[in-house]
């Protein structure tokens, strides 16, 4: 690891990551359909800002406005030809407020997303192509100043193995975070089982795994309990929970999950192993804050048990969750989470 992240995780305790990256700068002026990576050169002050929020709100880590920074999401723009430049400002820009901050150390985690191609045998994308169109967005984001290289939201085996291989040349540690949104699996299938023995198989081995967006709070909080299940108590676990349910208000898209409900999906997080906890789509600054206030003013806990998390942060979805049978009441008909 960097010296920052093993400073910071060696002191004990859990880090607080960031919140939502797309979400926010939507309210700052980003029009739906535009992807927010150019405005790393577009409005470099606005992501400064969104950067700046989340630190004052308590964040130990922060993620670089590179979620889509790949040549495949770039190319539905026509900017694949951008993605050194993209994602070396986004690095920068992040490592310019990381650096700014004098009560503590900053980590600064450079964002990897998903392609959005499918990977052989089942499409097009091969094995080399994808490590390839990883490795050029991990190098541009390491040369920006990226502490770690943090690939989330994925949900294919070939997917992660692609990133994680592409991420290599960087030398930088590397983080990986699955999104388990369908009855307890990826997209893909994948339980955090599977995520637990795959990570163990790679090269460079993840320093820390874990769970992101998703289907609501107790999902994470669930997935967790999962992983550590699989991979022990030393692991280092990653929570990152939407702000509750997206629903349509307005004429936009709003996150129903309050302050008071993100402080106890924090809580209920470490207690279930969590070591880094930060939020997802709709997490604002004022979300963190109650997340960070309920970190700090609470001892750890025993790990809940499911009826505790459902009773305090709402049901699972149907089905499964990597093995484990939900046991609360199964609900049925709950709407598929969107990312931002």
């Amino acid at each position: 690891m960097t010296d920052r992240l093993r400073r910071r995780l060696s002191a004990g305790g859990v880090l607080l990551a960031d919140g939502a990256t797309g979400t926010n700068l939507f309210a700052m002026g980003l029009q739906s359909g535009d992807p927010p990576e150019p405005w790393c050169l577009a409005h470099p002050e606005r992501v400064r800002a969104l950067h700046r929020g989340f630190v004052d709100a308590g964040s130990d880590l922060v993620l670089t406005n590179s979620f889509g920074g790949n040549r495949h999401r770039l190319k539905l723009h026509r900017l694949e030809g951008r993605v050194a430049e993209l994602n070396t400002a986004a690095a920068r820009l992040a490592r310019e407020v990381a650096d700014s901050v004098s009560a503590r150390e900053v980590v600064v985690a450079g964002s990897i997303g998903p392609t959005g191609e499918l990977f052989a045998p089942l499409g097009p994308l091969d094995h080399a192509a994808g490590v390839a169109a990883f490795a050029e967005q991990a190098e541009a984001l390491a040369a920006g100043g990226a502490d770690v290289i943090w690939i989330e939201t994925m949900s294919a085996r070939e997917e992660v193995a692609a990133a994680v291989e592409g991420a290599r040349g960087t030398g930088l540690p590397v983080v990986c975070t699955l999104s388990f949104d369908t009855n307890g699996r990826t997209m893909m299938g994948l339980t955090p089982a599977d995520l637990v023995a795959l990570c163990r198989s790679l090269d460079p081995r993840p320093v820390a795994i874990g769970t992101n967006c998703g289907l609501g709070a107790s999902e994470v909080v669930a997935g967790i309990l999962a992983l550590q299940a699989a991979a022990g108590p030393d692991a280092v676990l990653v929570a990152k929970a939407n702000a509750g349910i997206p629903r349509f208000h307005d004429g936009a898209v709003r996150y129903d999950g309050t302050p008071e409900l993100m402080g106890t999906y924090a809580r209920l997080a470490r207690d279930a192993g969590a070591r880094i906890i930060g939020g997802c789509c709709g997490t604002t600054a004022e979300h963190l804050r109650a997340m960070r206030t309920a970190l700090d003013s609470t001892a750890p806990e025993p790990p809940p048990d499911l009826e505790a998390v459902v009773a305090a942060l709402g049901p699972l979805s149907t089905g499964a969750l990597g093995g484990h049978p939900p046991s609360a009441p199964r609900t049925t008909g709950r709407r598929r989470r969107g990312r931002a």
